[in-house]
């Protein structure tokens, strides 16, 4: 796959820019990502208040538990961009020493390499963008150039969309997202993926936003507000 060219970058920079919401400005930051990089994972980590972090949008359950045993352990790369301020890289996480505990653990999810980028702007930092690879040394001097100047278009698209209430509904909604996504897999016995692409139909078909769909499943145990 080719690297983006700046026609590229400008045109995935005016997408995110113009997104709606902060949801879909999370949806497509990722995405675009995933396109730039040619990335097999990726996820977006986001800085609130006080320090806290958290993953706000990924692609896979297991950039999610990566991400968790960061949060828990207190070490791994993409902490490391936020508070680094810089572009981090691991190429093994089985044998990386810089993260003796977290490495192995994320190794056994099949995450073997990470590129870690700070989402910044000149006044604050937005997060860390997130990108794995099923393989070690997956990233080269190339891909950290492309995530670089990815990250900085991204980071203006976001601090662009997010007020500190947007980012907080836009994480609740991610919540009853995931609440109701567990209701229909133990109702109708489906995977993840399957009762995420429920929701989402249902709310496409109905033009009722995804976080009003996981409401009333969560409320009533159904999709439709029906009797």
């Amino acid at each position: 796959m080719h690297d983006p060219d700046a026609t590229e970058f400008a045109n995935m920079a005016l997408v995110m820019f113009n997104e709606s919401d902060v949801e879909h400005t999370l949806d497509r930051v990722v995405e675009y990502a995933q396109h730039a990089t040619a990335c097999d994972d990726a996820g977006l980590m986001l800085l609130h208040g006080r320090g806290r972090i958290e993953t706000a949008v990924a692609t896979h359950d297991r950039v999610m538990q990566a991400d968790k045993l960061q949060t828990d352990l207190g070490e791994g790369p993409c902490i490391r961009a936020i508070w680094n301020h810089d572009v981090f890289v691991v190429d093994d996480t089985s044998a990386d020493e810089r993260f003796p505990e977290w490495g192995p653990k994320v190794a056994e999810l099949g995450l073997r390499s990470i590129l870690s980028v700070r989402l910044h702007t000149l006044n604050s930092t937005v997060g860390a963008l997130n990108l794995y690879g099923n393989e070690p040394g997956a990233f080269d001097e190339d891909d950290h150039d492309v995530a670089d100047i990815f990250g900085r278009h991204a980071s203006i698209a976001l601090a662009a969309a997010r007020e500190e209430d947007g980012l907080r509904q836009a994480i609740g909604a991610r919540h009853l997202i995931g609440q109701a996504q567990g209701i229909l897999m133990e109702r109708f016995g489906l995977d993840a993926d399957r009762a995420f692409a429920l929701l989402r139909r249902y709310s496409r078909d109905n033009n009722v936003k995804l976080r009003e769909v996981a409401r009333r499943i969560i409320e009533s145990g159904r999709l439709s507000q029906e009797p």
